[in-house]
C-alpha cells in the first residue's frame, strides 16, 4: 500500500495507530460512499465491523493508488437505500 509522509506521521499519533492496513485497504476495495473532492483527492467510507460498525475514512491522491490521510469519521451518515 503507497502511503505519502503526512499519512505515515499522522499513523503514530494514538488515536490512529489502532487502524490496521487491512481495514485501509478494505475501504478502498469495497467503500460505502466515495467522494472526489475539489482538489481531485478522493474520499471513502465504510463500515469497519470490528469497530462497533464505525465509519473510516480513507483519502486518496488524486490517482487513487496513494493512502494520505484514514480516520473513523463520527460526523460520517451514511444513505441507506
Amino acid at each position: 500500500m503507497k502511503t505519502t509522509a503526512y499519512f505515515r506521521s499522522m499513523k503514530l499519533r494514538a488515536d490512529r495507530a489502532a487502524i490496521s492496513d487491512a481495514w485501509i485497504e478494505r475501504v478502498i476495495a469495497y467503500p460505502d460512499s466515495r467522494v472526489v473532492q475539489s482538489d481531485g483527492r478522493i474520499r471513502l467510507w465504510a463500515r469497519i465491523s470490528e469497530m462497533d460498525n464505525r465509519f473510516l475514512r480513507v483519502i486518496l491522491l488524486e490517482i487513487g493508488e496513494t493512502v494520505h490521510n484514514a480516520f473513523f469519521d463520527r460526523r460520517f451518515k451514511h444513505n441507506e437505500s
